[in-house]
């Protein structure tokens, strides 16, 4: 806001009226908060890049499109270019998960159906087919978390365990961000390198299960003639913006709260 002083010279004219601007922030950041230190926005950054896109997706397209093929018109697109209600079905496998026996590990719980087989248990010398056999995770996933109704003419009763987790999701998405920027900046030291420190628990687990040489090698030796099909260019198009998370608005959001004279070539 402007402030006008005025006065009077030594014979005693009047002094003419001037605004004095009264001194600005350097930093119009300061009002709304902003970053403590670069490696907060870092972290943030990093934090938002690795997500549910990169950890099951990536692999999936990979083994569609000739192994480490894809990796060419991925990083090609990577050069030149670049979820509440999951967190609820996460927080409701990790509760299931603390139990003795793992419910998604066998065929004798009440959701599990006559079709329900346990194909690393079955004798292969069986006679007969098993088209409609389902696995106990399939059937954990349709019959137990999700209690998929008949049609959409059935909308099902109300989850009230999904209900719970989702609303402890926002909670604890409430605590993360109740206090802006400043406290978000202290959460993403630890949900930004926890998932690197899961994806090296997960490497070192995959590695030592049984034909994991024959994967590696699948991707060590691409089939390069899938590079000619105009499909593996768009998966490879859409894996960039799942991973850069391009048009959501997040990247420039925690952009906004950096320094406005920032060095984003730092």
């Amino acid at each position: 806001m402007d402030s006008r002083v005025s006065g009077t010279t030594s014979n005693g004219e009047t002094k003419p009226v001037y605004p004095v601007m009264e001194k600005k922030e350097e930093d119009g950041t300061l009002e709304r908060g902003h970053w403590n230190n670069k490696m907060e926005f870092v972290l943030s950054v990093a934090g938002e890049i690795i997500g549910l896109g990169n950890v099951w997706r990536f692999p999936y397209l990979c083994y569609k499109n000739g192994g480490g093929a894809f990796f060419i018109p991925y990083l090609v697109i990577l050069l030149n270019v670049y979820y509440i209600i999951v967190l609820a079905w996460a927080l409701f496998y990790l509760f299931s998960s603390f139990t003795i026996d793992l419910p998604w590990g066998g065929c004798y719980h009440e959701w599990n159906t006559e079709h329900c087989m346990e194909f690393q248990k079955t004798n292969g010398s069986l006679n007969g087919t098993s088209e409609n056999a389902t696995s106990p995770v399939i059937e954990f996933w349709e019959r137990r978390v999700l209690k998929i109704s008949d049609g959409i003419q059935h909308l099902g009763a109300l989850r009230w365990e999904l209900a719970l987790c989702l609303l402890l999701a926002w909670v604890i998405c409430y605590f993360c961000i109740w206090k802006g920027v400043k406290s978000t900046g202290k959460v993403v030291y630890f949900t930004a390198t926890f998932p690197y420190l899961m994806l090296v628990v997960l490497l070192i687990r995959g590695v030592t299960l049984p034909g994991a040489a024959q994967g590696i090698q699948f991707y060590l030796y691409p089939n390069l003639t899938r590079l000619w099909d105009p499909q593996v260019w768009m998966d490879a198009g859409t894996q960039i913006f799942f991973s850069f998370a391009i048009c959501l608005g997040c990247l420039t959001a925690l952009g906004s709260y950096n320094k406005y004279h920032n060095n984003c070539y730092r």
